[in-house]
């Protein structure tokens, strides 16, 4: 009993290695990159976390089909190097000694990339699929609608141009009431200088306000009054 146990045993890994090896049919090559994901946050790649690549493609597989029945032990990994890269097959659980269509497992895996990625705290770029193509994440919509975005800027314009359009008014009267105070200034302004004549001192003549000469306005009252 135990040696036919121990035979059948031998011919299910026989059959899983023969199954699942690089290049065979349906089978799938995985890079995972953790330490340029995570830097020093890094996790070492161990059975547990096989584990749950395992469990994660075997939920993959049973959501995008709801007939499948494909368990934990229906993912077959092999060729696991350190740096961390190996080969990964899906059988088919009624029979296991068979496997799933690589289309089935490609579309299964697109179906839930996010998912596994997030499972992993991973990206498309630190955990790849070599033969699967990457989906791309769901455009984000910001929490601002783009319109009331548009109002916002289109609004700071006009309040900028008017603030602008005030200032330079502002400006411009000020410089012309400057300069027409200026020029008031200079026509107002009387210059009354000295000079010397013959050692004298006399006045200039205002030649705006006039003036009166002390001498012959003697005169005019002396031969003008009767």
């Amino acid at each position: 009993m135990l040696r036919a146990l121990l035979l059948t045993l031998s011919v299910v890994a026989i059959a899983h290695a023969e199954l699942c090896k690089p290049d065979a049919q349906n089978a799938f090559k995985v890079r995972i990159s953790i330490k340029t994901a995570l830097g020093d946050n890094a996790y070492a790649w161990d059975a547990n976390e096989e584990y749950l690549f395992k469990a994660m493609v075997a939920f993959a597989m049973r959501r995008y089909s709801s007939k499948s029945t494909t368990q934990i032990s229906n993912v077959l990994l092999c060729n696991v190097t350190d740096r961390v890269s190996f080969w990964f097959v899906v059988t088919d659980s009624s029979k296991n000694v068979t496997t799933i269509p690589g289309s089935e497992v490609e579309a299964a895996i697109r179906m839930n990339r996010n998912r596994i990625n997030n499972a992993f705290l991973l990206s498309d770029k630190t955990l790849q699929f070599l033969k699967i193509t990457s989906t791309l994440s769901p455009p984000v919509e910001p929490s601002t609608p783009a319109w009331l975005i548009v109002f916002g800027v289109v609004l700071c314009l006009i309040v900028v141009g008017i603030v602008f359009l005030v200032v330079s008014g502002i400006q411009k009267r000020k410089k012309k009431n400057k300069e027409s105070t200026e020029s008031e200034n200079l026509e107002e302004k009387v210059e009354v200088t000295v000079t010397l004549e013959n050692g004298i001192p006399c006045e200039v003549l205002d030649l705006k306000s006039g003036h009166v000469n002390g001498v012959f306005a003697a005169d005019d009252e002396r031969f003008t009054s009767l």
